[in-house]
């Protein structure tokens, strides 16, 4: 039966862990649990003790910040949220590492075997939480060591191959090379997806560039799918995926259509649910003759595209080398550029500080975007966006930023330029480059 860790936790991270757990292992268990009164095949899959030792190997010996520093949001959702999906990306950008998961898998289904351990019904989602629960009293100490001899196993093994790798979780490598795809049963997934909407408190701001950045990841495999932002009160009704942050979480499921998909990330431009909504929209497509008509016809819209960034971000709305500390006075100093530029009134600026205040601005690789909130749309003049930069950098509470983008936006005008700060913002050396420019043709120049 060990041996059979060897079929599950490749099968897993292509996700085909439903179908394997409630096509194949539960209506097994169900019959054994009628007979025995538990099934050691609830077990199989739903241990979350093997991606848990993959994740902690990342969260404590990966070479990158980024993927090191998502690695701990990732263990709680996985291990308390039940959410296997999380780990995935952390192994698919790193096919060796498969390994540490079937060979800790196996140990632990060995150890259940000989203490006959079993559970009384399927342990969904499959937390820790879950698993103790449908665990008879007299085993639960037996099936917690089985957890930790599959956590222990797999970290021990992932742990050199993480160390002595350069991988990233954005989805291509220092050279440029792409990284394996998930390939997923279609059917198991997200099929009929159509419209993906980013959703933020006003629409304009971090939504909008998560799109953008979204939309060129999936737009190769995907151009039949439409990436959009909006405000999170205010989800358009077509909405097949919305993605938004935890704390708009609420407003998002309030606003969204009822069968819309809410994806929860923390972070708009490197998150692991992003990477793991991005293999499975883009399943199988590429073997999709349809699918290179339908990139064609995107690239030549795409093609036919008016170019508007020039006017919207000009170098008098440049400002570098500032001295500072203070957020809020970060803040509001964006919002009185875009005043002086003519985009705004005053009143947007109180209204970019009280944004900030109910979701940080901050988007990761010290860079800021702040906006005004979506009620203050009417304060906006004309579109517009402002960079103030911070060699010693402006704290916020999930990063220090040294470059802070200020926006004013109506219809789509802002979305070019904020295509060209999210690439930016997604490269390291860039982001570094544009914190640390003396020249503002220069600063221009890096975004272009």
């Amino acid at each position: 039966m060990p041996l059979l860790a060897v079929f599950i936790e490749p099968a897993k991270v292509l996700f085909l862990n439903n179908a394997i757990n409630h096509g194949i292992f539960s209506p097994i268990g169900m019959q054994q649990v009628e007979e025995a009164g538990r099934s050691i095949m609830y077990m199989l899959e739903a241990n979350p003790g093997p991606g848990l030792g993959v994740l902690l190997a990342y969260a404590l010996f990966c070479k990158d910040d980024s993927t090191r520093q998502s690695a701990p949001g990732a263990i709680i959702i996985h291990f308390f949220g039940g959410i296997h999906e999380i780990y995935f990306p952390y192994v698919l950008m790193n096919p060796k590492v498969i390994i540490a998961p079937i060979v800790g898998n196996a140990c632990a289904i060995l150890w259940f075997s000989l203490t006959g351990c079993g559970l009384v019904a399927p342990a969904s989602p499959g937390s820790i939480i879950s698993f103790i629960a449908m665990c008879p009293a007299d085993k639960i100490v037996f099936t917690l060591i089985g957890v930790a001899i599959a956590a222990g196993v797999s970290f021990v093994i992932a742990m050199p191959i993480v160390r002595t790798a350069d991988v990233k979780i954005e989805g291509t490598d220092e050279a440029g090379f792409e990284l394996p795809r998930t390939t997923v049963d279609p059917t198991a997934v997200l099929a009929g997806v159509s419209t993906v909407v980013f959703a933020c408190d006003a629409g304009m701001g971090s939504s909008a560039m998560g799109a953008t950045r979204f939309g060129k990841r999936i737009q190769q495999l995907r151009p039949d799918i439409t990436v959009v932002h909006s405000s999170v009160d205010e989800v358009p009704s077509n909405a097949d995926v919305v993605v938004c942050q935890k704390a708009l979480a609420e407003r998002a499921r309030q606003s969204s259509p009822a069968n819309a998909q809410i994806v929860v990330i923390n972070n708009f431009m490197k998150d692991p649910a992003l990477d793991a909504l991005e293999s499975q929209l883009t399943v199988n497509v590429a073997e999709q003759p349809a699918a290179k008509a339908a990139t064609e016809a995107a690239s030549a819209a795409i093609a036919t595209d008016v170019k508007v960034a020039d006017k919207v971000m000009v170098p008098e709305g440049v400002r570098l080398g500032l001295t500072g500390t203070d957020r809020e006075e970060a803040v509001r100093a964006c919002g009185q550029v875009l005043v002086e530029q003519g985009c705004v009134d005053e009143e947007y600026v109180e209204a970019m500080v009280e944004r900030d205040r109910e979701v940080s601005v901050y988007i990761g690789n010290g860079v800021a975007i702040p906006h005004g909130t979506n009620e203050a749309k009417r304060h906006i003049k004309r579109t517009g966006v402002v960079a103030l930069q911070y060699p010693n950098g402006i704290k916020f509470a999930d990063g220090t930023a040294y470059v802070l983008f200020g926006i004013a936006g109506l219809g789509d005008e802002h979305l070019e330029i904020l295509a060209k700060i999210a690439s930016a913002c997604g490269d390291e050396k860039m982001a570094s480059a544009l914190s640390t420019s003396t020249s503002v043709d220069d600063f221009l120049r890096i975004l272009n």
